[in-house]
């Protein structure tokens, strides 16, 4: 289920701005521009973007680095009233491990019109089958989001690395 809440936004576009920063050191290293933030009691506790081809890992995805950092953080597997901050719609594999991590709150840019689990393409988030449903925000700050990703794959289509 998407939702947005009006107090939410100016921490929203803060936090999101932060994930925008992370994308766009992806965009420097030639991986898919996506970066991500995990945010508890106000505080980020982790910060990261893909990292598939630099780590030549599959799972390197900027959501399931952050996870992992932030479990590690606050030495727990179950990261209950953390905030997930992603540029990019979540795809199936990390929206799983959000709910695995029951994250409470998803908040992306873009919707992934190919690819996106929390709505665009699947719903994983609201599965009713699933015993936790993070509340999901989306398009904060969407458009440069869309914009970093649109530079991304122009370059790769003109042939840059």
């Amino acid at each position: 289920m998407t939702t947005s809440r009006p107090r939410d936004d100016e921490q929203d576009e803060k936090y999101m701005a932060l994930a925008l920063s992370e994308a766009r050191r992806a965009l420097a290293e030639g991986e898919v521009p996506v970066g991500a933030v995990i945010v508890a009691a106000d505080k980020v506790i982790a910060r990261a973007y893909n990292q598939v081809v630099t780590l030549c890992d599959p799972t390197a995805h900027a959501e399931m680095l952050a996870v992992t950092q932030a479990a590690a953080a606050l030495r727990n597997e179950r990261l209950v009233g953390a905030t997930l901050y992603v540029s990019l719609e979540p795809c199936a594999m990390c929206a799983g491990a959000l709910v695995l991590a029951r994250v409470a709150r998803v908040v992306y840019g873009a919707a992934d019109a190919k690819a996106g689990a929390c709505g665009s393409v699947l719903e994983v988030l609201g599965c009713p089958g699933l015993n936790h449903h993070p509340r999901v925000t989306a398009g904060v700050l969407a458009g440069p989001a869309a914009a970093l990703l649109r530079e991304f794959f122009r370059s790769r289509r003109r042939g840059g690395k």
